[in-house]
């Protein structure tokens, strides 16, 4: 027997970059999906259509792409390694319109050299947008990839007012990690 514990609560959310797939157990904020995503899961047999879990953030996002709100302040519950989780807390702490590098977060996390490691934490990254880590770009200013598609990171890096840093390009390829 499932218990209610067990039960993936989901909802769609339309938004300017597409519909969003959001979803937990048990009514906790576990997951944000884009349409166009490598790592996007799709409705399972037993999930339960439910938005009231998700209400709070259906607020906060339409307030967001409606430019009323800059930062998301919600309960999640993230799955991850302790690494992913600190990652994702420094992305949590990157200001509206505001960019990181990799190296910067490498950094703050006390390891400089974890580059490449910080990039896979953020590709993992399960709540884009409340957890910004289309605010990540490149050493040089370039924009690197994008779980949801480069494509939707301009979107909402010019939708934040950010400028593209030397050498980055609308056109230029992503690539997962």
């Amino acid at each position: 027997m499932t218990s209610d514990a067990e039960i993936i609560t989901y909802c769609s959310y339309e938004s300017p970059v597409g519909s969003l797939l959001i979803g937990g157990q048990g009514g906790a904020l576990e997951f944000l999906h884009f349409p166009e995503s490598a790592r996007r899961r799709f409705v399972e047999e037993g999930w339960v259509e439910d938005a009231t879990p998700y209400g709070a953030l259906i607020a906060q996002l339409d307030a967001y792409f409606a430019r009323e709100l800059e930062e998301f302040s919600l309960d999640w519950r993230l799955i991850g390694t302790d690494f992913q989780k600190s990652v994702w807390e420094q992305l949590a702490a990157i200001p509206f319109g505001e960019t990181r590098s990799y190296g910067d977060i490498a950094t703050a996390l006390g390891n400089p050299g974890a580059s490449r490691a910080v990039g896979l934490a953020n590709n993992a990254n399960p709540l884009p947008i409340v957890i910004p880590c289309h605010r990540v770009i490149g050493a040089n200013g370039a924009l690197v990839g994008f779980g949801g598609g480069l494509e939707t990171k301009v979107w909402l890096l010019e939708h934040e007012g950010i400028a593209f840093g030397p050498g980055a390009s609308k056109d230029q390829m992503a690539f997962s990690f």
